[in-house]
């Protein structure tokens, strides 16, 4: 009779821990199923709370909720996201995971952590990419603001006596018609003296008039325009370069008004001074705006920032937290 072939047991069981040593420790299937669960779900509540956000936000006035309670209630829900998503993803990862009969209870407990984390890492690189923009615009936000605390001075002058050339620049438009941020005050530099009597713009205008009314006034329009241009662009180059205005030019300018205007030289040179201080003060008050609405985007990003990364960290611990759990339900 023909004796069969018996394995022994001792060669069974090396056998089999053999297998189990050259097995992954890794279950790539149940991760990317733990990443695909909390990157749904991230994207999901985060439409949810974008919706839930922007219904919350009135443009009238005393209506909707404050910046500062919108800023509070947005970083609650990041974290209640995190919470949520991370939870359901490192629960999954770790539930889903392949049996480990041979692995200690430590290594066990750590196999489970681990699948935790990468879980909530492909998960968290998932969600980036797809909100890329949103992300880009938070770090673009403070690197831009910050930027503009340092050069806010030098942007909001330029921009400021950029409308002041472009103001002067109509060679051939009224007063009426100049337009700009500091047209104002350009206008008001020529404003005619209540004081001054019609005597002076008739005898102006008659020198003026030597082929006709129609031509004599064609020619103080043109004037007008010619003597706004001018002192738009010395204004400009004193408010560029030199800072306060010079007394050659303070001198000129006042010809020019007293001309035009009626006043006396003395008087017209007053004007031209309480002008060109109250357009500097403008641009100082230009320039605190911008200073100030800069250094909050500046704050308002740092602070997102660093709540984004508390967030993330919690989101970490959640996950690895929850793959535990699962792993532990899964081996019961």
């Amino acid at each position: 009779m023909a004796i069969p072939n018996v394995i022994p047991s001792s060669n069974l069981s090396s056998a089999s821990t053999n297998e189990h040593a050259h097995a992954s420790a890794v279950s790539w299937g149940a991760i990317i199923a733990g990443a695909a669960g909390a990157a749904a779900l991230s994207l999901i509540m985060l439409i949810l709370g974008t919706g839930l956000g922007l219904s919350s936000v009135s443009p009238w006035a005393h209506s909707g909720v404050g910046a500062k309670t919108f800023g509070v209630t947005a970083i609650l829900w990041l974290t209640l996201t995190q919470l949520v998503a991370s939870g359901l993803g490192g629960y999954l990862a770790g539930r889903l995971r392949s049996r480990w009969v041979a692995a200690h209870t430590d290594e066990v407990y750590f196999r489970d952590t681990a699948h935790g984390f990468l879980a909530w890492s492909v998960a968290s690189l998932a969600t980036a990419a797809l909100l890329t923009s949103v992300i880009g615009s938070i770090v673009s936000g403070g690197v831009q603001a910050g930027a503009s605390v340092a050069g806010g001075a030098a942007t909001t002058a330029m921009a400021a006596t950029a409308g002041v050339a472009a103001n002067s620049s109509s060679m051939n438009k009224s007063e009426s018609d100049s337009g700009g941020p500091l047209g104002y005050f350009l206008d008001s530099l020529f404003r005619k003296s209540s004081n001054a009597g019609s005597s002076g713009a008739g005898s102006s205008g008659s020198a003026r008039s030597g082929n006709g009314s129609m031509s004599g006034g064609n020619a103080d329009q043109q004037g007008s325009g010619v003597s706004l241009a001018e002192v738009g662009r010395i204004f400009t180059h004193s408010i560029q370069t030199t800072g306060p205005l010079p007394a050659e030019d303070v001198q000129y300018v006042g010809q020019i008004v007293a001309q035009r205007t009626g006043l006396s030289q003395q008087e017209a040179e007053k004007r031209v001074t309480d002008t060109y201080a109250n357009m500097q003060a403008k641009l100082r008050d230009a320039e605190n705006t911008a200073r100030e609405v800069a250094d909050k985007a500046r704050k308002a990003s740092a602070y997102m920032a660093l709540w984004l990364f508390i967030t993330l960290l919690i989101g970490a611990f959640v996950a690895s937290f929850a793959a535990v759990y699962g792993g532990r339900m899964r081996d019961l």
